[in-house]
């Protein structure tokens, strides 16, 4: 069996490009569809279309039924359905974009509590720079992005690094068969929390209201973002390392802030720019500083003769 390379090559890494400047531009995509639809129910027909009809395609993953569940609770109710919330009126989809990728800290203090895993004195670092960008975003709360909305998506990037826990419990899993197996987990309590929070008048008005381009939004949750995005990042991590293909996905807010920035008009104030550097830097320390010290260490191996 021949080693997995280690860099790239310009098709694997135009793909990657691809999923994450799908994953990043979603943030806009969302946004078309809150403007008719209630946010719950937004999100229990992204799942929905998530689940069929691929679910008749795919086996259903050999994991227990506890983990799926688990999963599509965290993913479903927790992730996307406060996300939605969040977005529906309560933060910018360039600033949700990135602050939901917090994911990455809340996974590590998670992992660590559950797992006994040590963090790493860099982990630290790149977390304290990471809330210095939270700071800002919070010091320049208006009627755009507020406090509640920022607390919504980090409850929502927590509930992301608790489904990240349970995927890790079934390694080499089929993350495509699995996540559209999760999403019958979704559905029920998505449905649930939005006719008794949102109500059926609000829910009828939403899906009459609905026009073309809010279908467009709820088919390209599932097509776009899931089956499409989950089927090629797996592929690309069962090719490569994951220190190769796991910095790709730091281009994910700068898609998110620029297409916002041309498709909605969100302004980018310095604030934003100083905010969203603090973010970047602290995920960037983070995902790439191992593969730094590795580097450095290898080079400084002595050469047999």
């Amino acid at each position: 069996m021949s080693a997995a390379p280690i860099s790239l090559s310009l098709r694997d890494a135009l793909l990657a490009l691809a999923v994450t400047a799908v994953w990043g531009t979603n943030f806009v995509v969302i946004h078309i569809g809150l403007e008719h639809l209630p946010p719950l129910l937004f999100a229990a027909l992204r799942f929905t279309f998530s689940l069929l009809p691929a679910v008749f395609f795919l086996k259903r993953p050999n994991v227990p039924w506890r983990n799926l569940a688990a999963y599509g609770l965290f993913v479903g109710a927790g992730q996307f359905g406060l996300l939605y919330i969040a977005m529906s009126q309560h933060i910018t989809p360039g600033l949700a974009s990135l602050v939901v990728q917090t994911q990455v800290f809340f996974t590590i203090g998670l992992a660590a509590v559950l797992s006994g895993e040590r963090v790493r004195p860099f982990q630290t670092v790149a977390l304290l720079v990471t809330l210095a960008g939270l700071g800002i975003i919070l010091a320049h709360t208006d009627a755009t992005t507020n406090a509640l909305g920022l607390g919504l998506v980090l409850t929502a990037a927590a509930c992301w690094a608790a489904s990240n826990i349970v995927v890790r419990s079934s390694p080499g899993v089929d993350m495509l068969a699995y996540v559209v197996w999760a999403s019958l987990f979704s559905i029920p309590p998505l449905l649930a929390l939005s006719f008794a929070l949102e109500g059926w008048p609000a829910i009828r008005d939403g899906l009459m209201s609905a026009d073309a381009s809010t279908w467009a939004a709820v088919a390209w949750q599932a097509v776009g973002n899931t089956l499409f995005g989950y089927a090629m990042w797996g592929w690309l991590l069962s090719r490569y390392p994951v220190a190769t293909i796991a910095p790709m996905a730091l281009a994910v807010p700068i898609f998110g802030i620029t297409a916002s920035a041309l498709w909605l008009g969100e302004p980018i104030q310095d604030w934003k720019l100083e905010a969203a550097a603090f973010v970047m830097a602290g995920l960037a320390l983070n995902v790439l500083w191992p593969k730094l010290v590795t580097k450095r260490a290898s080079k400084a191996v002595p050469q047999s003769t």
